[in-house]
């Protein structure tokens, strides 16, 4: 299908099979498709992904498995069942890549260990991801993103304070799990095409999504076992710089401010006509200003609540400070910047025409964009050509169908 895994990019003639369900793990394999990689997604052949089920489904159609899966070729495959097993096998044989995310020792008991796929393999890379990673009391535990953010200490931060810990209406876990993932798979891959083909022999990576998480929060365990702090919930306002706060102006209009160091700080002074602040013991440095939060925020928040945004935003551009307006996604879409940086792109759909998502991060300078890939597939969309290629023809085709192989 044209725009379906195009395989111009850095990642061209790698080859990933992604047998994975939902989000994180799947996510691993769409980033790496993005970079040229050519995805293959392996579905039961019943379907039942439940990421197909998520919103947003528009008219019965699944907008996020469209978007998530972008350019992957769709077929399907039970694994458990003697002959699927078999046909994985032979599969499996022609890919660089597996990515997976069943519960610790599920594939094991499907007969699909690491040492018979690297029998079938011996240079294949396995990802393994799961909530906890393939060790621990918890390795079998089942996990979501919220679990994920939840457990890593994540959504300690968030939230009021004084009020409940908060979620985001987004799976952020899953996502940074899936980044974490796509970082593991170039890595590997980088090992293997730098060792002599004769001396690698496969490779499996044991992610666990909570600490892709937990390693996002860099200084906070040094913050707690050497200065004794449990850092916590502060709503919008950070503790570790100041300024830096939502605030809203007259016209109702939400935005971000950040002055980080002495010289922003002068800046935002100057912008906002209180050049005085400078010379305050109060907010001579970055601790000091940190001390007196409250202070230095009720300053900035009775500026703002002064003027409409376009007023502060000409007066804060002027002074060349750090501030955006909190942006939804219609915002966003329509931002002249990110028009004109092509941000967005419209992916080839059979039911839509076309369906807007984000475009490949990151660019690399000097080529030209490869073609938008194609939505996510229908269950089994590319069997007659990816089972082709194994030498397999319509009548074993029917017949695994029939037997519920396929």
């Amino acid at each position: 299908m044209e725009g379906q895994s195009q395989g111009g990019g850095p990642l061209r003639g790698v080859r990933i099979l992604d047998m994975a369900t939902v989000l994180a793990a799947p996510f691993s394999a769409t980033l790496c498709g993005d970079m040229g990689a050519e995805v293959v997604k392996l579905e039961l052949p019943a379907g039942g992904d439940p990421l197909r089920g998520l919103t947003p489904v528009h008219e019965g159609h699944p907008l996020f498995w469209k978007t998530a899966n972008r350019g992957k070729k769709g077929i399907s495959l039970d694994v458990r069942k003697p002959e699927g097993r078999a046909l994985f096998l032979r599969l499996v044989a022609s890919f660089d890549v597996l990515v997976e995310n069943f519960r610790t020792g599920t594939l094991d008991g499907w007969g699909l260990d690491t040492g018979t796929l690297h029998a079938a393999n011996p240079r294949l890379i396995v990802l393994r991801l799961t909530g906890f990673g393939q060790t621990g009391p918890y390795a079998r535990r089942p996990g979501f993103a919220r679990i994920f953010e939840a457990m890593s200490g994540f959504t300690h931060l968030t939230g009021e304070p004084g009020g409940p810990p908060q979620h985001m209406n987004y799976p952020l876990g899953d996502v940074v799990a899936g980044l974490f993932g796509a970082f593991a798979i170039s890595t590997a891959l980088a090992e293997r095409n730098a060792s002599p083909p004769q001396q690698y022999r496969g490779a499996e990576i044991d992610l666990s999504a909570t600490e892709a998480m937990a390693r996002l929060l860099d200084p906070l365990a040094a913050e707690h076992r050497i200065g004794g702090v449990v850092r916590g919930r502060t709503g919008s306002r950070a503790t570790y710089t100041a300024p830096s706060n939502v605030f809203r102006a007259a016209d109702g209009v939400w935005f971000t401010l950040v002055g980080t160091g002495g010289p922003i700080f002068a800046r935002i002074c100057r912008a906002i006509g209180r050049e005085d602040l400078l010379s305050d013991d109060r907010f001579c440095d970055n601790a000091a200003r940190l001390r007196h939060l409250e202070a230095l925020d009720r300053i900035l928040a009775d500026w703002c609540a002064a003027r409409t945004f376009d007023e502060l935003a000409a007066l804060l551009d002027r002074e060349d400070v750090p501030y955006s307006k909190v942006f939804s996604i219609a915002d966003l879409q329509a931002d002249p910047h990110m028009r004109e940086r092509g941000a967005f792109i419209d992916l080839p759909d059979e039911e839509f025409g076309g369906v807007p998502a984000p475009a490949p991060v990151p660019r690399f300078v000097g080529r030209g964009p490869a073609p938008p890939p194609a939505t996510g597939p229908r269950t089994g969309q590319h069997n007659r050509e990816v089972y082709g290629a194994l030498g397999l023809g319509e009548v074993q085709l029917a017949a695994l169908r029939e037997a519920g192989v396929v």
